[in-house]
């Protein structure tokens, strides 16, 4: 198994990126029916935004402590943080789906002029980050999970793990700013 998937890391990452797009715009765009989908009751809906700005806050600093950590050559605790990462956003997305799927985007309260110079600038970054996310952090991982830790180095791991990381660590950050415009300040 681990040969074939180093062997088709591109394939698999452009296959898995296809699959993970649709579901996300899928459910953005209402194509998925809201009766197929058993609601949770309102207070568990309502709770998801929150939930989210606390796991965006922690993928943060797991991320940005995994970063740290394979600076400091400390592959294992690198290893099991960027994992970390990976969960968190699973997690973030699923939650983030679910409620979309049945609720819809949520509608900016704010004035219009923060809307049009802030909201919407920094909601469009985040999500444009979110998704050139998507295949970066498939081939990060694939390259991880077929790779042995000494040959890991040889691989474009390194260099697309930057990339990743840093296009991740700003988009979960700009997802805590558009957070706080949505729920906290308006």
């Amino acid at each position: 198994m681990e040969s074939t998937v180093r062997n088709n890391v591109p394939a698999l990452t452009a296959l898995l990126t296809v699959i993970s797009l649709a579901l996300v715009f899928a459910a953005v765009l209402g194509i998925v029916p809201k009766g197929s989908i058993p609601r949770a009751p309102d207070s568990v809906l309502g709770a998801i935004p929150h939930v989210n700005a606390v796991i965006s806050i922690i993928a943060v600093g797991v991320i940005g402590t995994a970063w740290r950590d394979i600076r400091r050559g400390n592959v294992a605790r690198h290893r099991a943080g960027m994992l970390t990462g990976v969960v968190l956003f699973v997690a973030f997305l699923g939650f983030y789906l679910y409620r979309v799927s049945l609720e819809g985007p949520t509608e900016f309260a704010g004035p219009e002029t923060v809307y049009q110079f802030l909201y919407l600038p920094v909601l469009a970054i985040h999500m444009l980050l979110a998704i050139a996310c998507i295949p970066l952090l498939y081939y990060v991982l694939l390259l991880a999970i077929s790779y042995p830790i000494n040959e890991l180095s040889g691989t474009n791991h390194p260099r697309v793990g930057r990339i990743a990381a840093t296009l991740w660590l700003i988009s979960f950050s700009l997802g805590v700013v558009v957070y706080t415009l949505l729920y906290v300040v308006y």
